[in-house]
């Protein structure tokens, strides 16, 4: 049996649900076709859920403040189960919210696994769909190395389904993935250690930004080790897992969690046959209008390399269908893409680091930066301590890169986000007034010249 549809989506993601739905609501007749589960990675096994399990890692700490503020302390008893099944509840609500979604412009949303039999034919089941556009919105998977042993290690979309929590685990991953789960595991009880092969945590980030999170990371517990890797996996007798590292020592824990990136979904859906050009790690190659060198077949979210963000996927659907069913004056712009590490403390930022300025812009940036404890630790005794930094391009003044290390770093950040894509300047954060006392006031009271670069 054969149908004609305007659009074909495969994967029900967040690139892929905003984009099958805003398509639909033009009037185009269009199916989406998942696989596992409705709204993707980031409703079920990422940012949602990683978030959920953020703010319960962070009660611990804040119970230990309350006593500098004359509350009496409390016992602490974590179960685990408690958390993951009340986790589980808000996932399955959002799922329904994502099938509703899609309902209301009436798309067709089809369960099973989709692939592309030719130009213009996808295939699903026992179904074969023909379509004008087929859109590709499969998103990504975790990777795990290819080290003896690794059967014993979970990734981090198993994290959240675990039956028991650990008494110690190991975290394998120097990205922002395995940096929040690292102090997820930490805040809820776990004694964690932080793997890494390389030299510093959260490569691609400001080098200072990444220096000063490791030793604030370290001060809240989590034992970080770089230029270390695992080369062999053991489950012993006992249950526990050996790790035998790069130097031949050993060390021993419950669980052994490996975050060490993500791989795009594009097996097994007929691009290789079809001749759709892909990079060596699989992505998909696209032009600025989503489309591939196969007239007709187009791909967003993180199977074409782009930054692997909700929002990014969001906007992408976005412009895919003012492109495709709308005046197609939509673009956009991956140079200000504000993000936030939800570590304790958080980190945010947006645009270039002191080291891309540098290169961007020789002789022509000037840096500057604040470093203090915050108001309410004056009193908790807790020793963490907050970073906030602008990269200004000297010549006219803009600022071309905003960094911190601290509580609410992703809520700050958003705003100043905002600016920059204004095309705010040293002199506009200057002659704004500040809020006080608020964290966020510093980056309107900066005056003096950290370095010039």
């Amino acid at each position: 049996m054969s149908e004609q549809y305007d659009l074909v989506v495969i994967g029900a993601g967040s690139g892929g649900v905003r984009a099958s739905r805003m398509a639909a609501a033009t009037g185009a007749k269009i199916a989406v076709i998942e696989n596992m589960y409705m709204g993707g990675t980031c409703v079920n096994v990422g940012c949602v859920p990683k978030k959920l399990f953020v703010y319960a890692s962070e009660f611990s700490a804040h119970l230990d403040h309350a006593e500098g503020f004359g509350l009496k302390a409390i016992k602490k008893h974590f179960d685990w189960k408690i958390l993951r099944d009340n986790k589980t509840k808000e996932i399955n609500r959002l799922n329904g919210i994502y099938n509703k979604i899609l309902e209301g412009p009436g798309v067709e949303v089809i369960r099973g696994t989709g692939s592309i039999k030719a130009q213009g034919i996808v295939s699903v089941g026992d179904r074969e769909l023909h379509t004008k556009r087929i859109l590709i919105a499969t998103g990504g998977w975790p990777f795990k190395p290819n080290v003896p042993g690794i059967e014993h290690a979970i990734d981090s979309n198993d994290v959240f389904s675990m039956e028991t929590f650990p008494k110690d685990i190991i975290v394998v991953g120097g990205g922002y993935i395995a940096v929040e789960f690292a102090g997820i595991f930490k805040g809820l009880g776990a004694n964690t250690r932080l793997l890494y092969r390389g030299d510093q945590i959260l490569r691609g980030f400001d080098q200072e930004v990444r220096d000063y999170a490791a030793r604030e990371i370290i001060k809240s517990g989590v034992e970080i080790n770089v230029n270390t890797d695992i080369k062999a996996i053991e489950k012993l007798a006992n249950g526990r897992i050996s790790c035998t590292l790069t130097d031949d020592s050993n060390i021993e824990c419950d669980t052994l969690m490996y975050a060490t990136g993500r791989r795009p979904k594009t097996d097994n859906l007929g691009l290789k046959e079809l001749g759709v050009t892909l990079r060596k790690d699989g992505t998909i190659v696209t032009d600025d209008k989503f489309e591939t060198n196969i007239p007709g077949v187009f791909a967003l979210g993180d199977v074409i390399g782009t930054p692997a963000l909700t929002p990014v996927a969001l906007q992408q659907g976005m412009v895919f269908v003012d492109q495709q069913f709308g005046e197609g004056k939509r673009t956009i712009d991956y140079k200000l893409i504000p993000t936030a590490v939800f570590c304790q403390p958080n980190i945010g930022t947006v645009g270039l680091t002191e080291e891309e300025a540098a290169v961007a812009h020789p002789t022509d940036v000037d840096v500057f930066t604040s470093e203090f404890k915050p108001l309410k630790h004056t009193i908790t005794g807790a020793d963490e301590r907050t970073l906030m930094k602008l990269v200004v391009r000297r010549s006219d003044d803009r600022v071309v890169g905003v960094h911190m290390v601290g509580e609410a770093a992703g809520e700050i950040l958003q705003g100043l986000a905002v600016a920059m894509q204004a095309g705010a300047t040293k002199a506009h954060l200057d002659s704004t007034i500040g809020i006080h006392p608020t964290a966020a006031e510093e980056f309107v009271t900066m005056r003096s010249v950290t370095r010039s670069l």
